[in-house]
């Protein structure tokens, strides 16, 4: 476990991108971060004075340049409001890095699964495996062509690709579990990591339990203080309380209580969306809450 930094006072993004619809990619100069952060961990970023603390599982980091790279999908009004920041803008908070990371060994045969914007954090695992001298077998889900984003460089770092889309523009059409268990079906796997919407990794989780196959998960519940003293991003992992800031992001998939999961992630739909359509009407004013 590492230690949280705290850089200065602003965080500047050196680079912005827009990966695909609602898909947004940013570059925050953090050196003392870079310099520490590993594969699976996260930071929280909070835009403003006025901004939700966010949790990103770390897309990548370099020492070098001493960047952090964050990608996140506009889906909620916090998020919505980060999008909007360009390049050269300083982001108020950038605290990291957070969170255990990933077991990096040589395991054998390694399935890694990212679907929609868990493509991102993903790569970093995907690329130290690959350096661990595992197999890997890459599986990447998104709705169509033009959500997907990231398949060279993850090609770039595996054995083989698979892709599947929900509409079939790309790849196959159909869901990542109907690669998954071709694959665990005519040959054996060692591991399994999954990383993207709650239902897709328990239908993997739900699919590999019978063959008794390792299965990663990394969980992103409501988050406040990212480290473990306010409790709210517990979950139920093997009839045990834990908190994904310190005691993941990642866990056994096949002792995650699922039901237990979704319906925390539930607990305020009601005010996001009205704190979604106040952003939306804001916006399409030309209004907005960090200039």
């Amino acid at each position: 476990f590492s230690t949280a930094v705290r850089e200065g006072s602003m965080f500047k993004i050196t680079k912005k991108e827009s990966l695909a619809k609602n898909i947004k990619l940013f570059d925050v100069y953090a050196p003392n971060i870079a310099k520490k952060a590993k594969p699976g961990q996260f930071v929280i970023v909070r835009s403003d004075e006025k901004g939700e603390r966010i949790p990103l599982t770390i897309a990548d980091y370099d020492r070098v340049k001493g960047t952090i790279t964050i990608i996140f999908q506009e889906i909620g009004r916090s998020t919505i409001d980060l999008g909007l920041f360009e390049e050269g803008q300083d982001l108020l908070d950038f605290v990291g890095p957070l969170g255990r990371p990933s077991e990096l060994e040589r395991f054998g045969k390694v399935v890694c699964i990212g679907g929609g914007v868990g493509i991102a954090p993903i790569y970093p695992i995907t690329r130290a495996l690959y350096k661990a001298d595992n197999y890997i077998t890459t599986i990447l889900g998104a709705q169509n062509d033009k959500s997907l984003f990231w398949e060279n460089k993850l090609r770039e770092v595996s054995n083989e690709v698979f892709i599947t889309t929900d509409d079939g523009s790309y790849g196959e059409k159909g869901r990542v579990t109907d690669i998954l268990s071709n694959i665990i079906t005519v040959s054996h796997v060692d591991k399994v990591v999954a990383i993207g919407p709650l239902a897709m990794m328990e239908a993997i989780s739900d699919l590999t339990r019978p063959k008794n196959i390792d299965t990663i998960v990394s969980l992103n519940p409501i988050m406040l203080d990212g480290t473990g003293m306010c409790g709210a991003c517990r979950v139920e992992v093997g009839n045990e309380t834990k908190f994904a800031c310190v005691d993941g992001p990642e866990f056994d998939g096949h002792l995650v209580d699922w039901q237990n999961a979704k319906q925390r992630a539930l607990m305020f739909k009601k005010e996001e969306e009205i704190a979604l359509n106040y952003a939306c009407n804001c916006h399409g004013k030309g209004e907005s809450n960090h200039v």
